[in-house]
């Protein structure tokens, strides 16, 4: 996971503390709207996925409130994200998860989203 937090804080600029948070947001996203075994495997895949997600902020009321991929980014500018950072760390994110999890894994994961392929 250290990785995949310092190509963020490189390509991104973000800190790493908050592209720790982001990265976990992410997960729990997909791990909460993605199909089960295939978010499974990508979780699987990426080392220290569990921790990040289990540590993810769950939001506050309004993020709660909204769902699917509006409810993300409204949790990811909660963490002090604006909307250029947001992609960036969502595509560093899906990067590296294809990288350790595989390209077709990943991509019935996020093709199994409504409107999440947009964004990265």
């Amino acid at each position: 996971m250290e990785e995949l937090i310092s190509r963020i804080t490189n390509n991104v600029g973000v800190d790493s503390a908050t592209a720790e948070k982001a990265v976990g947001l992410i997960l729990a996203f997909l791990e909460k709207e993605g199909p089960q075994d295939k978010v499974g495997a990508l979780i699987a895949g990426i080392p220290g996925a569990q921790e990040l997600i289990a540590s993810a902020d769950k939001g506050g009321f309004l993020s709660n409130m909204m769902g699917g991929v509006m409810g993300l980014g409204s949790k990811l500018m909660g963490a002090g994200l604006g909307m250029g950072e947001i992609t960036g760390v969502a595509k560093e994110t899906i990067a590296f998860a294809k990288e350790k999890a595989g390209a077709q894994t990943v991509d019935d994961v996020v093709n199994s989203i409504p409107g999440l392929g947009q964004f990265i």
